[in-house]
């Protein structure tokens, strides 16, 4: 056999070089084929749900009757062809109007693996089927479900002999005539007979030159291609993909479903990178005098998401010019995975605290924030958000309240605070607020309120509001537009004015909300988005020579794997683990002077003793 299957090999490729090939079809979750269904806990139902497109049952003869089993001592009364698979399949081609699955993009096949004898099982099968023929014959309903025979077949040249409505799982080694070829309904065969790969990584330049002739002689004679006996994961189906296949075959149906369904949420390919910025590195490291820091927050940004962002830019990103790297320990007070709150408290104010809690410790009693302790030096303060400027990371910085959630409180602690200035959306918990008087409070405490950025172009020294519309904070992939970068120009331009410097929180916030919802191109545009935002502060700090600027996140959102990669096309494949946060350490990046004291492993706390007293060295209050 081996040596038919390597002969065949050959006059295969020469045939494929010959000969123009039908491409593979798409991969889609109705592009399954549920193996041995009939070990699923609910056969033929849980595959069906899945969208299977081709159901496998294997089959016995036992006393006129088609009993489904891998082996006859596994029969049983109650698993009967016709009770788990026609009767149950009658009923779904009915509700659907004489088509297998209401979407009509979906199509069915059922494969009867005949375990032996064929001979007389056909015959009983096709006897079985009288009272169901019309979802598997009807020359008027192009929607009918395709029978397929598999294991025990008869020779290709008695396909004849039985009715035409039967199809058969066709073998490569097998050479059809014309007219035996319209009766295969695929190609299969068992992938270890041509390769020792086990879908783990990829296989080598030689096997996947075999395996595509292989597929690629079926497609030239117009049929799909499956390989039996494959390892059931993402890279397996990835990698079949790649080589061509037609056929997923699983014993995992849903999985499989739930992966190509899902597969817009989990790819991303990004065809025109954005240049990135080449610091100087005049004024990197050592112990030069920290006039200023620039503290760059990508909320739920892990190292997954920065590598995700580093491949869709096609190798490159302004964050990793950064020559001083360590590592931020998240764990909240409460719990090792941390939430915005606890994450950015700490960063806020050096002290950990609870889940969901801003600005005070785990007993509940308020803090004092970066902002605030700077500002007895004379060091002004800038809070800026991509998003809501209520929500837990900007309002760490700014607010003290034990339920993140509370924004109307949170923005009427804005009146406490000595920030200068605050850009983000969510204008209706400061214009709405219980409390009528806030914006006249806001006022007299001379904060300039703008409602765009153009205004805030125009603004000169002095606190500054911009309450954004919330359209004005939609993501990056349904057309926000460069905000933060235009936020963080704006602060930098207004700030740095003040001659004993100034210190700017600029968060990423939606990177976070893309690890939320699992979905890569949120994720990773949003990520270019910071990155962007990355280069004006390493510019800036160059220009200046006094600046500091930190990049980190509070934590990692989505538990994001990286399942496949082309940093030559930028695109990047993964899948997520939760739709919450986790408790992986988080990367920092520091340029600028004082940018050695970065590097290592740390608690999230000492991110703000390390900025306190890199800025106030040597300052009197």
């Amino acid at each position: 056999m081996k040596a038919l299957k390597n002969k065949y090999t050959l006059v295969a490729l020469a045939f494929c070089l010959l000969t123009t090939t039908v491409g593979a079809q798409t991969i889609t979750a109705n592009r399954s084929h549920s193996h041995n269904d009939y070990k699923q806990n609910i056969p033929f139902l849980q595959a069906y749900y899945a969208g299977a497109g081709s159901i496998e049952a294997d089959v016995f003869l036992l006393n006129g009757k088609l009993y489904v089993a891998h082996e006859r001592k596994e029969i049983t009364e109650d698993r009967t062809l016709t009770d788990l698979y026609l009767k149950p399949l009658v009923a779904f081609f009915k509700k659907n109007g004489n088509r297998p699955y209401a979407d009509t993009s979906y199509t069915l096949q059922l494969v009867v693996d005949i375990k032996e004898d064929h001979e007389h099982v056909i015959p009983a099968l096709i006897k079985e089927l009288a009272p169901f023929k019309a979802i598997f014959n009807d020359p008027a309903n192009k929607h009918t479900v395709k029978l397929v025979l598999s294991g025990s077949m008869p020779a290709p040249t008695n396909f004849g002999k039985y009715p035409d409505y039967i199809y058969y799982d066709g073998r490569p080694n097998i050479v059809y005539s014309a007219s035996e070829l319209k009766q295969i309904a695929m190609i299969s065969d068992e992938l270890s007979s041509y390769t020792v790969w086990n879908g783990k990584g990829t296989p080598t330049s030689a096997d996947s030159l075999k395996l595509k002739t292989l597929i690629n002689a079926a497609h030239a004679q117009h049929k799909p291609f499956r390989f039996w006996a494959t390892q059931d994961s993402p890279n397996t189906w990835i990698q079949l993909e790649k080589l061509g296949i037609d056929w997923i075959n699983t014993d995992h149906p849903q999985q499989v479903h739930d992966f190509f369904v899902n597969r817009k949420k989990l790819e991303f390919i990004n065809p025109k990178p954005y240049p990135v910025y080449q610091p100087t590195y005049k004024s990197d490291g050592g112990n030069r005098k920290v006039k200023n820091i620039i503290l760059l927050i990508g909320d739920g940004m892990g190292t997954a998401q920065i590598q995700a962002g580093l491949t869709a830019n096609h190798g490159q990103l302004n964050m990793l010019q950064c020559r001083y790297i360590g590592f931020s320990q998240t764990r909240a007070s409460n719990s090792d995975n941390t939430d915005s709150a606890a994450g950015a408290t700490a960063m806020a104010s050096g002290e950990k605290t609870n889940n969901r809690y801003i600005g005070v410790d785990a007993q509940g009693r308020p803090l004092k924030n970066l902002p605030d302790t700077l500002s007895h030096y004379g060091i002004k303060s800038g809070i800026i958000s991509s998003g809501d400027i209520t929500d837990a990371t900007p309002a760490a910085f700014y607010s003290h309240n034990t339920e993140r959630s509370s924004s109307t409180a949170i923005a009427a602690n804005l009146l406490q605070s000595k920030v200068e200035i605050l850009i983000g959306s969510n204008q209706k918990s400061f214009f709405n607020n219980p409390d009528k008087a806030l914006m006249n409070q806001l006022k007299a405490k001379q904060f300039k309120v703008n409602t765009s950025l153009d205004e805030l172009e125009n603004g000169k020294d002095g606190k500054q509001l911009v309450l954004l519309p919330d359209a004005d904070t939609r993501p990056i992939k349904d057309g926000r537009g460069d905000m933060l970068r235009q936020s963080l120009l704006q602060t930098l331009r207004l700030l740095s004015s003040n001659k004993k410097g100034f210190f700017i929180m600029a968060e990423g916030a939606q990177i976070d909300y893309g690890g939320h919802a699992n979905d890569l191109p949120y994720v990773v545009t949003e990520l270019h988005d910071f990155d962007r935002t990355i280069a004006e502060a390493l510019k800036f700090a160059d220009q200046d020579g006094e600046t500091l600027v930190i990049i980190t996140a509070d934590h990692e959102t989505g538990g994001l794997t990286l399942l496949d990669a082309s940093t030559a096309q930028g695109m990047v494949l993964g899948g997520f683990s939760t739709n919450d946060h986790t408790s992986v350490n988080v990367p920092v990046f520091a340029y600028g002077p004082g940018a050695e004291n970065f590097t290592g492993t740390y608690q999230n706390s000492e991110i703000f003793h390390k900025m306190l007293k890199l800025i106030t060295s040597g300052r009197q209050k």
